[in-house]
């Protein structure tokens, strides 16, 4: 297992928070720390993301893997499961490779299908960033206004920079191998028996990565299932509408 950088809130029953591609830990401690009132809230990087260690190899089975192996090192035999998009995969593929360790599972606007891609873009704007010769945040924020518009998906992206201690930067992900493997952050998760451990679907209203056409599929392998669509959020739903994910989160886990 690859060591896995986390940190931990709270007391009381255990939940474990996993990001999406390109994220972090840091983008779910809000979160974390309103849930900490009333559970022990653990967020992780997970592999190649973040502080965790960079490996040579990446796809669902190994995310999921690591999870479980993380579980067994803290002495957690069962928890809730949060997982938001590539997090959201990997919540399922543990719930499909290691039940026994899940109570309850909440999946944040991913779904179980393979995708078709989306991060083009963004990946060819993190890998036009000459990241071994920029000298300010500024530079590496320039590289990426020319294909990324929105301030708001820059700063996403630009938190994975860390400076190295020679100077100049570097990124904290594992850019090349996320890009070799990125088949493998697409591809859906096939179920062989139907999933009967509660489990909550949240979509954002204005997201296009669960749509209507896709649930009679999630409702065939998931027997004890809920669905809410939170109307004004979009993929990025924990940090467009974090009162009502909490909300949402909260309602689910007290039933």
């Amino acid at each position: 297992m690859p060591t896995l950088n986390f940190k931990t809130f709270g007391s009381g029953d255990p939940i474990i928070i996993m990001h999406g591609l390109f994220g972090m830990l840091d983008n779910w401690q809000t979160i974390a720390k309103n849930l900490s009132e009333e559970y022990m809230v653990y967020v992780i990087d997970l592999r190649d993301h973040g502080k965790s260690e960079h490996t040579t190899d990446f796809n669902y089975p190994l995310l999921a893997q690591d999870i479980a192996e993380f579980l067994e090192a803290e002495w957690i035999h069962k928890s809730y499961i949060i997982g938001h998009s590539m997090g959201g995969k990997t919540a399922l593929q543990l719930v499909k490779d290691y039940p026994e360790l899940v109570e309850k599972l909440i999946v944040v606007d991913i779904g179980i299908k393979s995708y078709k891609g989306g991060h083009e873009t963004i990946l060819e704007a993190l890998t036009s960033v000459p990241i071994d010769s920029v000298k300010t945040r500024a530079d590496v924020d320039k590289h990426l206004f020319r294909y990324i518009s929105e301030p708001g998906i820059r700063l996403f992206l630009m938190k994975n920079l860390t400076r190295n201690k020679e100077g100049g930067y570097r990124w904290k992900m594992n850019l090349k191998l996320l890009i070799k493997h990125y088949q493998e952050i697409l591809a859906g998760i096939t179920f062989d028996e139907v999933v009967d451990i509660p489990t909550l679907f949240i979509r954002g209203g204005k997201s296009n990565y669960i749509q209507d056409e896709d649930l009679d599929e999630i409702f065939i392998h998931f027997e004890d299932m809920q669905l809410i669509t939170i109307a004004a959020a979009g993929h990025w739903v924990h940090a467009e509408q974090p009162n009502e994910l909490l909300s949402a989160i909260k309602s689910f886990l007290a039933v």
